[in-house]
């Protein structure tokens, strides 16, 4: 959900109160804990781009993929809310190690995140801590680009915390996202899995206008039930949340691989893990609450 004008934060606010921050949209890659007011509704666009992976060979090389999602979000009570939504896919890849060569845009699936934060912060109690589970349909692997039915359950538990009043918050994610695919046409069954411990912190710089860095350690494993470590990978960037009006926001969100590993013989002695992710990652997320 949006969060009320940053300027409003802190004044006039009694014992007990909740933080007049929302933190649900304020980080980058990183979700917050809060929900809403009972029967409050937001639709959003959330775009993740992924881009850039491994050479296959001589020649020209490159690799971006989006993955574009609108969704609409109510809050069914002050603690719970639910949030369907539409999955897009367009992707453009040649030359690149594993991945078919192909360009195209598409509709890719649907997904219906549910959320449960368990209190709100207040000034005796300034952290929060939420429970997300969100089960994903979809049409398209995600790295490949290829045609299939994929079912994932992405699972996410999140905490965050005013650390200065009015000044600076803290959020941190533990991910569970089990992923089942069975290509079309071949009928091949793929299970894999992704855990992953995200963590950030946003300043406020301005009355509308937040700032601060964000890391991600992310672990990728063959099987749904982390069966068989494949390989991992750092990420750090900067994170920008603006307050576009009361009732709407903007949220810009980079990160760079600067570390990875990849367990596969053929690429073990790389710097970078380019085979389960991408040296890149882009998210542009907005919304509006009405």
């Amino acid at each position: 959900m949006t969060q009320d004008a940053p300027t409003e934060a802190g004044a006039g606010k009694k014992d007990g109160e909740p933080d007049k921050i929302d933190t649900e949209n304020l980080f980058g890659f990183t979700e917050g804990t809060d929900v809403g007011k009972k029967g409050e509704q937001e639709v959003l666009v959330d775009i993740i781009g992924r881009f850039s992976k491994r050479r296959a060979g001589p020649g020209l090389s490159g690799y971006a993929a989006a993955q574009p999602i609108i969704s609409y979000q109510y809050d069914l009570t002050d603690n719970f809310s639910i949030e369907p939504g539409l999955w897009f896919d367009a992707r453009d890849s040649r030359n690149v190690a594993g991945v078919p060569d192909k360009s195209f845009g598409t509709f890719n699936g649907g997904s219906l995140e549910l959320k449960y934060q368990f209190f709100k912060r207040t000034d005796q109690r300034p952290f929060s801590v939420a429970l997300q589970v969100e089960p994903e349909y979809a049409r398209i692997t995600p790295v490949e680009g290829q045609g299939a039915d994929v079912f994932s359950v992405e699972t996410r538990l999140i905490a965050d915390a005013r650390l200065l009043p009015d000044k600076l918050w803290a959020g941190v994610n533990l991910v569970y996202d089990p992923q089942v695919s069975r290509l079309k046409g071949s009928g091949e069954v793929d299970r894999t899995s992704m855990l992953s411990v995200s963590g950030t912190l946003m300043a406020k710089v301005a009355d509308n206008l937040f700032l601060g860095p964000e890391a991600r350690y992310m672990r990728a494993y063959d099987g749904a039930f982390l069966n068989r470590f494949d390989g991992h990978a750092v990420f750090v960037g900067p994170v920008l949340h603006y307050q576009v009006m009361e009732k709407g926001f903007l949220t810009l969100a980079y990160s760079t691989q600067v570390f990875g590993h990849d367990r596969d013989p053929d690429f073990s002695d790389q710097v970078f893990n380019l085979n389960q992710f991408s040296r890149h990652n882009l998210r542009v997320r907005f919304g509006v609450e009405f």
